[in-house]
């Protein structure tokens, strides 16, 4: 019996995720090092991504690409009916149940995280898919994993229509070698990227975050609070965006204080879709 296997993909697509991976990979595109025909940046909303994040990818990303007639895209998670649906509309929409981040459980335990699934893996699927992927012709997808995250390789599922590479560790690449390429190409490197209000932040981050921008902080510890009021009108456990079963504004002290806590190594989404 003859298996009959796919066509050579004729779509290659990096998922561009803004930070330091990504954005080395781009430049390893321009230097003609990896081929991919698009570079797709799937916008989980304005009001969502870290703002660092996407004041990177104006200032930088974007002319960059430009420049080396890269064709990099910025996509976004589309209702039905053709409206545009944030992260923070759907974790704050009124009388929402929905808990799509990994918010942490009263035991310390992440929740449930569908939010790569479905601002992320889907989006840019779709995308995919109107361009011409198909279970027989898959699109190549490149994902920015470098050899010091190389455990967070091959832990989601696979579409029909993709068929996923890690150029980086093919190239034996880490996160500090993509540092300096970005730094050669005359580039600054691109903040740590994620949503603001990411419970896989450590708690440096949030420190940070505090200290640096209070406002959007003090949005973070609202959302939390938002999230509690509903949890108790249904009459369930509170949730938290950090592990230590406290509410963020009290875990994470204002001004310069340091706290005793210790990283636990759960700061960076394990999808590969996120925060590289």
């Amino acid at each position: 019996m003859t298996t009959t296997m796919p066509a050579p993909s004729t779509l290659r697509a990096f998922s561009f995720g803004g930070g330091v991976q990504s954005m080395g990979a781009l430049v390893l595109a321009a230097q003609r090092r990896i081929d991919f025909d698009v570079f797709l940046f799937s916008n989980v909303g304005d009001d969502s991504e870290h703002p660092g994040t996407l004041t990177y990818y104006h200032q930088h990303a974007v002319p960059f690409a430009q420049r080396h007639g890269i064709d990099l895209r910025m996509l976004w998670r589309r209702k039905r009916t053709g409206e545009t649906e944030t992260l923070w509309q759907r974790l704050t929409k009124p009388g929402s149940r929905s808990l799509p981040i990994p918010v942490r459980m009263s035991n310390g335990a992440p929740g449930t995280r569908q939010c790569t699934a479905d601002f992320k893996i889907r989006v840019i699927g779709a995308w995919l898919k109107a361009h011409g992927a198909t279970a027989t012709n898959p699109a190549t997808v490149g994902i920015g994993i470098s050899v010091d995250e190389i455990h967070r390789a091959n832990k989601r599922r696979c579409e029909p229509h993709e068929r996923i590479v890690y150029p980086l560790l093919e190239l034996g690449l880490r996160r500090v070698d993509c540092m300096r390429i970005i730094r050669e190409a005359g580039l600054p490197v691109p903040p740590k990227s994620s949503c603001f209000f990411c419970p896989f932040h450590r708690e440096t981050a949030w420190q940070d975050m505090r200290r640096t921008d209070p406002e959007l902080f003090d949005r973070a510890c609202a959302l939390e609070d938002l999230l509690n009021t509903r949890r108790t009108e249904l009459g369930k456990d509170p949730v938290y965006l950090t592990r230590f079963g406290k509410p963020l504004s009290r875990v994470i002290p204002d001004g310069d204080q340091l706290i005793p806590l210790f990283e636990d190594g759960a700061g960076d989404c394990d999808s590969g879709w996120c925060a590289t």
